[in-house]
């Protein structure tokens, strides 16, 4: 198929293709005429690159995916360095909601205090 074609069936762009291309992430076959062409594939690869992007993953930790998909894996999260990433995004996930429930916690007591202070204050003067 041709880049339109395969920016189509993957829902981005041929722009975009072209950048994972230069990202060493996509790999297009040529014609004689300098066509790109892409094989069924690449459209699996691409649709693993968006749900990592999707994901929170960025380009350089999207390659071993792509890795093992290309050594002939049915899915691009069972080799031992897609697994390593995943353990590390992991924890960042794990680091980001220990510090959101930290912040949600805060904010809870904030609310809570400025709901008494002002209930403390109607009762000294009626609001």
């Amino acid at each position: 198929m041709l880049i339109g074609e395969l920016a189509e069936r993957a829902g981005t762009s041929p722009r975009t293709l072209r950048y994972y291309e230069e990202q060493g992430l996509v790999r297009p076959r040529r014609d004689a005429n300098g066509y790109r062409q892409y094989d069924d594939a690449e459209l699996r690869v691409v649709h693993e690159i968006r749900t990592l992007l999707a994901d929170g993953f960025g380009l350089d930790d999207i390659k071993p995916f792509v890795a093992c998909l290309r050594a002939g894996n049915e899915a691009g999260h069972v080799c031992p360095d897609a697994v390593a990433v995943l353990r590390r995004r992991l924890a960042e996930v794990d680091g980001y909601l220990t510090q959101l429930t930290d912040v949600r916690q805060r904010l809870h007591d904030q609310l809570n205090q400025a709901i008494e202070h002002r209930e403390i204050r109607c009762l000294m003067n009626p609001c």
